[in-house]
């Protein structure tokens, strides 16, 4: 691959779409995030991201068979993660680029992604990251970033092979079984032990030792892109053993 620059975006037909404004504080983007479209039709899907009375958008959109267009510049703030955080960050659109994939979602029954599609989204991701220094743990789900109100792009999205491609981080999710877990109600310093897990990683969360709606709304979020054999939000063992390992597994920041 020749060497990239911010300013050299991957190619890419241009599909504008009016939904866009200034990225605020003069902030790059330091984060990409990853959402399905949730629409039956992509077509109607697209035109939706470029109808100004929808005010929402992304950078780019992939079709099902790989095709990518890009609906708004990277410089600009695209209108895709709404109402987030992630690691102190509260405007997610300032810090982020935004990609929409093609594809019904839970609402459609959640189908699979085709490969075609997958390999289309990794390429474009890679180039992303590469050229603006994203690091691994700053690829996300928009679940991640907004528990509990998003769900995109869901549990059978395939982080690993993304991650086999140069994008993002990941570990092998721990075996899930039977054993000792937490879940809504519980209270004290376990329950403080894995909120602070939790919000060291990145997740917006208060640190309270009460495992409330909230907790158990970031740990059905984790599990969504870490751990999705099983996504019920009680933090067995297999969730905590998880998390620790990817906190222990983050790459260290560049110098």
């Amino acid at each position: 691959m020749s060497a990239l620059t911010p300013e050299s975006p991957v190619a890419a037909k241009v599909f504008p779409s009016p939904n866009h404004g200034e990225r605020k504080n003069g902030q790059r983007p330091s984060m990409l995030i990853l959402h399905y479209t949730g629409m039956p039709d992509e077509g109607e899907a697209l035109q939706w991201l470029c109808n100004p009375v929808s005010q929402v958008s992304a950078h780019y959109f992939v079709f099902g068979d790989g095709h990518v267009l890009q609906l708004v510049p990277e410089s600009r703030r695209a209108w895709h993660a709404g109402l987030s955080t992630w690691d102190g960050d509260t405007d997610i659109n300032s810090c982020s680029i935004g990609i929409e994939i093609a594809n019904p979602g839970h609402p459609g029954g959640l189908p699979p992604f085709p490969g075609d599609q997958i390999e289309s989204v990794a390429s474009l991701a890679k180039d992303i990251v590469t050229r603006w220094r994203i690091p691994a743990t700053r690829v996300l789900a928009h679940s991640d970033v907004a528990p509990g109100r998003k769900v995109d792009p869901g549990e059978l999205f395939p982080w690993k092979a993304l991650h086999e491609a140069g994008v993002g981080h990941w570990v092998a999710p721990a075996a899930t079984g039977d054993g000792r877990f937490f879940s809504r109600g519980d209270q004290g310093m376990p329950i403080e032990a894995l909120q602070a897990m939790l919000v060291m990683y990145g997740y917006g969360l208060k640190i309270n030792g009460v495992f409330d709606e909230d907790t158990e709304k970031v740990v059905a979020a984790f599990q969504r892109h870490f751990r999705p054999e099983r996504v019920d939000g009680v933090a067995d063992a297999s969730t905590i053993m998880t998390l620790r390992n990817l906190i222990a597994a983050r790459p260290q920041a560049a110098t």
